[in-house]
């Protein structure tokens, strides 16, 4: 058995390089354990972009850590010479009847954000890749934008392990033992290693070390791809915002044409299909693109051209569609990172160090009681 660590991380997706790093930076002996490569394309944090928006219509509470998330891509991507986060201003995008303007509006004034509410006519004069129904519209904020999600979790992995950090690829974390002096134990397929806490941010893989959470956290396969526009000028940054599109088809969302030569536009968003991560079919089907069309074809004509690339993820999701960010009921020294039921991604650089706090046992900064374990009638006691 290795000497104990401080704390060990399981899962090095966005959630745990970001945890792995941000340990290593207090100078704590720290593992990070992925069951596949760093940066694979097997769970949730792959696809080359993530989007950041600060209209956080999701919930109020969301709003300071995602304000932090910002300040700090922007400090990292400084800190390691590179970009972490493109500010394009985001676009949500609604049909009658819904409340996601409106409430991002709310966040907007709590948080004295600037931004416009825009009918259709002022979105599609401004963007005139959109093509909109009257009834349509919108709230655009222009200090959001994306992630260099890929790029995000070497640059993190990659600084953790300069920092000290030990790091185990290719090694698939098999139980997570949970012991009485408050430690714990995690037993894999190449070893045995104890530390003072785990930080377990497996993704869609949680349910296979908390059972009881089935049916709390459910994974859906999700659909994005990259399509070369017809008239690319039409997409390009200060052209064309990140966007999200609720519409009677699905809620889809998609960035500015950088660097890839397609636009990228993922949907429909939460499609609720369920999956499970060790069995999703991976490979895209006929359907799959045909639902990206479906959005294409009557809201970004002139965004159907080829498509280049069609990927598959993995949405892990609770019934609010909340994250669960908690410490495991009965055993304090485990905790929980995961799921983010499809929007967490723009927060791994804060949850470093939320996450970090918890499993060194201070408090953060934050009100994390939206994320409580116990908010579900579902016991994992």
């Amino acid at each position: 058995m290795t000497k104990p660590y401080d704390v060990i991380v399981v899962g090095v997706g966005g959630m745990g390089s970001a945890t792995l790093y941000e340990l290593a930076r207090r100078g704590k002996h720290v593992l990070g354990i992925e069951r596949y490569d760093i940066g694979h394309a097997m769970g949730s944090s792959h696809g080359e972009t993530r989007m950041i928006r600060l209209a956080y219509f999701e919930g109020q509470s969301y709003v300071p850590m995602v304000l932090r998330a910002h300040h700090l891509w922007q400090e990292l991507g400084k800190k390691f010479n590179t970009s972490l986060l493109e500010i394009t201003g985001t676009l949500d995008i609604i049909e009658p009847g819904l409340d996601i303007v409106e409430r991002g509006e709310a966040a907007c004034k709590k948080f004295d954000l600037p931004y416009e509410l825009l009918d259709a006519d002022a979105i599609m004069k401004r963007h005139s890749a959109f093509v909109l129904p009257k009834d349509y519209r919108g709230l655009f904020q222009p200090d959001g934008g994306f992630v260099m999600s890929d790029r995000a979790i070497m640059t993190l992995t990659a600084a953790a392990v300069d920092l000290g950090a030990e790091l185990h690829p290719r090694e698939k974390v098999i139980d997570i033992e949970p012991l009485q002096n408050g430690g714990a134990r995690v037993k894999t397929d190449a070893g045995t290693y104890e530390a003072g806490s785990v930080v377990l941010s497996p993704g869609p893989w949680i349910t296979k070390f908390i059972p009881h959470l089935t049916g709390v956290a459910q994974p859906y396969r999700q659909v994005f791809g990259w399509f070369r526009p017809l008239k690319p000028e039409l997409f390009s940054r200060g052209q064309f915002p990140s966007f999200t599109l609720k519409i009677p088809e699905g809620h889809y969302y998609g960035f500015p044409l950088h660097g890839n030569p397609g636009l990228k536009v993922g949907g429909p968003h939460h499609g609720r299909e369920p999956c499970d991560p060790d069995t999703l079919i991976r490979e895209n089907r006929p359907k799959d693109e045909v639902g990206l069309r479906d959005c294409l074809s009557r809201y970004l004509p002139q965004a159907m051209g080829p498509a280049l690339t069609i990927k598959t993820c993995i949405y892990t999701m609770t019934p609010d569609e909340d994250f669960i960010i908690d410490h495991l009921p009965g055993a304090p020294q485990i905790v929980i990172a995961s799921p983010c039921s499809g929007h967490g991604f723009k927060f791994a650089s804060v949850m470093g160090e939320i996450l970090s706090d918890l499993s060194l046992g201070q408090t953060p900064p934050y009100d994390l009681s939206p994320f409580r374990l116990d908010r579900f009638s579902t016991s994992i006691n």
